[in-house]
């Protein structure tokens, strides 16, 4: 199943729906009274079986008259992994041997497909893109194996990690230089786990202007989806609900000579094979 967060109409909250094709029906069409999906993935199994043996019964409308919100809506945290494709480490000069580079991304950074992404231009002119692929977890998962780790997760959504390069190379943490206003496009749906067999075996995108500037695959992880989740998981609850951003590949814009950074009118899709396409309209802060 699909799920998604829209706006049915101007000035309306944003509703948990399921997505098919071009149409979309309300959660509550469906008997359930969800309002986000971090109550359905706080359900569990079951409410997600419940919401599958209701569905031909539900209530649906046309996309097009509606906007769509983000994907995912007050995670409990979401945690990002920095330098998990070689490629992209290699590009940055950074290292990426010791160990995942973890930060966290604030909420007020999350932002929606075909929303607009604020660029803080008297902060930075070394606005970047980074394609990625989001997981978002189902179970909670504490000390778990790297066997078991993909029992854990609820779906799959994509993700573009807008990244103020000037501000990552002056400070010794990550999470500002990637938290301003909008910085997290996430959506436009979170696909759940059972129509995704493989993780790594999902080709991911990134176009710019219609310029293809990322063009690789989840197989080019350093380390997998699984693993991941295992390691981030030894001594800490990975709580349900919560999204990690497991990595770009290369062909960021600080790489490209010249240099390619996002600025105001740019238009950004980032694209994974089984998810869809997520769209983001840069405009001056």
């Amino acid at each position: 199943m699909r799920f998604a967060h829209v706006v049915p109409s101007p000035g309306s909250s944003p509703e948990l729906v399921v997505v098919d094709g071009d149409r979309f029906a309300p959660v509550r069409s469906l008997g359930a009274a969800y309002e986000r999906l971090q109550d359905l993935v706080e359900a569990g199994p079951d409410g997600l079986e419940a919401l599958r043996a209701a569905l031909p019964g539900a209530a649906w409308s046309p996309l097009a008259g509606a906007n769509w919100a983000p994907a995912v809506l007050r995670p409990p945290i979401v945690l990002a992994v920095g330098l998990n494709y070689d490629e992209h480490a290699s590009e940055l000069s950074l290292d990426n041997d010791s160990g995942p580079v973890l930060f966290s991304l604030f909420p007020n950074s999350l932002g929606a497909h075909e929303g607009e992404v604020p660029l803080p231009g008297r902060l930075s002119e070394e606005v970047d893109y980074e394609g990625e692929l989001g997981i978002v977890i189902g179970r909670a998962a504490k000390d778990v194996s790297e066997e078991e780790a993909l029992d854990h997760v609820f779906g799959y959504t994509v993700i573009n990690d807008i990244t103020a390069r000037n501000i990552q190379f002056l400070e010794p943490q990550w999470s500002r230089c990637k938290s301003f206003d909008g910085f997290t496009p996430i959506g436009p749906v979170v696909v759940t786990a059972d129509e995704i067999p493989d993780p790594q075996a999902l080709a991911i995108t990134t176009d710019v202007d219609g310029l293809r500037v990322q063009d690789s695959t989840t197989g080019f992880m350093i380390r997998s989806v699984a693993q991941l989740i295992a390691s981030l998981s030894q001594s800490t609850t990975l709580l349900p609900g919560t999204v990690i951003s497991t990595g770009s590949p290369g062909g960021a814009g600080r790489s490209r000579k010249p240099p390619l950074y996002l600025r105001p009118g740019t238009e950004v899709t980032v694209t994974i094979e089984g998810i869809g396409a997520l769209t983001s309209h840069c405009v001056a802060g």
